[in-house]
This record gives structure tokens, sequence and C-alpha cells, in this order.
């Protein structure tokens, strides 16, 4: 397999990609945060003092998103058509769902990985105070659709 990260100097570099063609790409990636069962009560009850958690957590999964290629070094800055996070609310944990949507000549899976991160970062400064043991976990891509490489999706573990 040939790396394209690197210049002929052998440093990285934002790799070229005007040649490639625009093609619908979407990534769908996940993340754990663990909490305890107490703090899971909280979030649901609406009694955590910074506010709805669920609501800015999904803010800052999509922020997230967009600013991949700020906080990313070799990500490319790329239009997004669509950005989605979904949350499930277990007994002692929320699983972070993102959905991230472009039309363009790279992918999207950055973007939703970053989306996942953000959005269980935001949980975890929103209930620090109640929970500090919290664990953010099993960050990873689902699947991914789009571009020169096709589709891909995770076989179950």
């Amino acid at each position: 397999m040939e790396f394209t990260h690197f210049n002929e100097s052998g440093r990285a570099h934002m790799v070229e990609v005007s040649e490639k063609e625009d093609t619908k790409r979407i990534a769908i990636a996940t993340g754990i945060i663990r909490m305890r069962k107490e703090t899971i009560k909280m979030i649901k009850d609406g009694l955590i003092k910074k506010g709805d958690v669920l609501s800015v957590a999904q803010i800052g999964g999509i922020m997230g998103a967009k600013k991949t290629s700020d906080l990313i070094p070799m990500c490319h800055n790329i239009f997004l058509t669509g950005a989605d996070i979904r949350f499930k609310i277990m007994e002692d944990s929320i699983e972070i769902e993102s959905e991230v949507k472009t039309v363009g000549k790279t992918g999207v899976e950055m973007e939703a990985l970053t989306a996942v991160s953000l959005a269980a970062l935001t949980i975890y400064d929103m209930c620090k105070a109640v929970d500090k043991d919290m664990i953010i976990e099993d960050i990873k891509l689902i699947k991914k659709t789009g571009g020169k490489s096709g589709e891909y999706v995770r076989k179950e573990d």
C-alpha cells in the first residue's frame, strides 16, 4: 500500500484531491460514555445545573463535525451537506451515534468520529460536577459509503 500523506522529503502534507471525482459520501460513527446510574437519572430528569445535557451535546457534536479540519492537521475542510447526532440512553451509559454527509472528493469519516468525540466531551463537561468518574470509550467508525474505496461496514466485534 502506498502512503500518500508524505511529500518527496518524507514530511507530512495534505493530500491533493483535485483529480478525484465528487461522490455522495456518508459516514456513521459511534461511541459510549459510561457514568453512574444516578447521573443518568439526573440527565433524564433535567436536574443537571448546566442545562439540557443532550440538547447541548447534540449541538456540540454537530459543531465538532463542522470544525474537524481545524482540529485534525491533515483533514481537508469539507462542505458538509448534513450532520446528525442520536443518543441511546442505557442504564449506566449513553451511546452516541453520528451520521455525516457530503458530496465531495474526500470522505467524512473523521467528521463523524469528531462529532461523536465532541458530543461525548460535551456530556462529560456538563456532568462533571456530579460524576467525575465518567469514561468515554469505544469511539469507532461503523460505516462509510462513497469514494474510490466504496462501502465499508464494520464487522461485529
